[in-house]
């Protein structure tokens, strides 16, 4: 099977790769090999011939820092002291991007890979390791995480530190406090680049990470639905004039069963020209250029396959292809928070929480990690808990721009996460 330019060719890569499970599969050239075989511990003839096997994903430059990393990389938020296979496979395929956080799994997902670490120590240096400050507030509070950070997971230096995990606000949480304790770090050699994560009010936050030159990236949620906003256009353009590199999480819509119909329609579009949805959504996301990697939780090889095999595929998505997204994004609007916060907070300010909160159910709902979503939920202050449910969210839902049902949703949270 030669080049992908044929239809029929793309067609079984793409579906074969994402069934193949632990098994063999011939895909552009390449073969996907059994990526539980143990690696060699040093490099040597028989590990470069079987690494010729494997595909090896492409990479781009994070912003200004000029590294190169793999355009997908593996979001670790899942329990790796169970699974280490993933990280073992991951590297089979190119995808040494790991992103992992103090708080994921309880810290089994730092651990895990800290247990990688210490079986294969010469893997540390072809990986690019990324964790955040889960719960920080203040530098010192930072610097205590990032200590236990590094003793979690074997290593004296972390490549990327999203030191604030879940930005929302950049005028209170982007210092010039931090900003020091950064650029100390940096010398320190403790971390290589500096960043944050955003779940809520994106494109503020794009926009300040765009004027401030000790910011190196930013993690976002970024997807299909959010990029026809006009307001996150124009902030991703924003840092991609200053240098800073986008990574985009969540690339999969979280609306999956809100519309049966829409969901059918794209499935069926995107089946006959060889791609599944989430394949094509990964795709539309990645054909801007502006985005350095998308940050897909791969916890089993299958799902890893699947992705590689859809970025791998060199054929670009068409005028049709997107027309067909933008429609799906468009008629499930209603099913997908897009984070703006500061609307919901505004409206409601008894229930500040409201843009967290749709956050934790898609967790629960879209990605059926229920442990997570509770263990998150569980930490909201006990008085918003309590009033989650008879708040009046009339306004939010008034000027929620994805004409979401709050209220019902509010009250379905406290039943699934309670």
């Amino acid at each position: 099977m030669k080049g992908n330019n044929n239809p029929m060719n793309r067609r079984n890569f793409l579906r074969t790769a994402g069934a193949a499970g632990l098994g063999s599969v011939i895909a552009s050239g390449y073969v996907f090999g059994d990526p539980n075989k143990p690696a060699p511990a040093e490099p040597n003839e028989t590990q470069k011939t079987e690494k010729a096997k494997y595909p090896q994903l492409p990479k781009r430059k994070l912003g200004r820092a000029g590294v190169e990393v793999p355009v997908i990389c593996n979001g670790v938020m899942f329990n790796v002291v169970e699974n280490p296979v993933i990280l073992r496979a991951s590297l089979r395929y190119g995808v040494t991007y790991w992103d992992t956080a103090y708080g994921y799994a309880g810290g089994n997902s730092e651990l895990g890979v800290g247990q990688f670490f210490e079986k294969n120590p010469d893997a540390r240096k072809d990986i690019f390791l990324v964790t955040k400050a889960s719960m920080a507030r203040t530098p010192e509070q930072i610097e205590k995480r990032l200590h236990e950070s590094l003793k979690r997971m074997n290593t004296d230096y972390i490549d990327m530190y999203y030191g604030v995990h879940g930005c929302d606000n950049p005028e209170r949480q982007l210092t010039d406090d931090l900003a020091r304790w950064a650029e100390d770090a940096k010398k320190r050699k403790l971390i290589k680049y500096f960043g944050f994560s955003t779940h809520s009010n994106m494109a503020k936050c794009l926009m300040a990470a765009s004027k401030l030159p000790w910011i190196d990236a930013v993690m976002s949620s970024y997807n299909l639905s959010l990029m026809l906003q006009p307001d996150m256009k124009e902030a991703v353009q924003a840092c991609h004039e200053a240098g800073v590199a986008v990574i985009a999480m969540k690339t999969i819509l979280g609306a999956q069963g809100r519309n049966p119909e829409a969901e059918e329609k794209l499935l069926t579009h995107f089946l006959d020209k060889g791609y599944t949805r989430e394949q094509a959504l990964i795709k539309a996301v990645l054909d801007d250029n502006r985005i350095t990697a998308a940050c897909i939780r791969m916890e089993n090889v299958s799902l890893l396959q699947t992705n590689v095999a859809a970025v791998l595929d060199k054929t670009k998505l068409t005028p049709d292809d997107l027309e067909a997204l933008k429609t799906y994004a468009a008629e499930t609007c209603t099913g997908y928070c897009a984070g703006c916060a500061d609307i919901c907070s505004t409206a409601a300010p008894a229930m500040p929480y409201i843009a967290e909160v749709m956050r934790y159910l898609m967790y629960y709902k879209s990605y059926g990690d229920t442990d997570r979503a509770r263990e998150l939920f569980a930490q909201l202050p006990a008085s918003a808990r309590a009033r989650l449910a008879s708040a009046d969210y009339s306004a939010a839902e008034a000027r929620c721009p994805q004409r979401m049902p709050i209220a019902k949703l509010m009250t379905e949270a406290l039943q699934k996460l309670a």
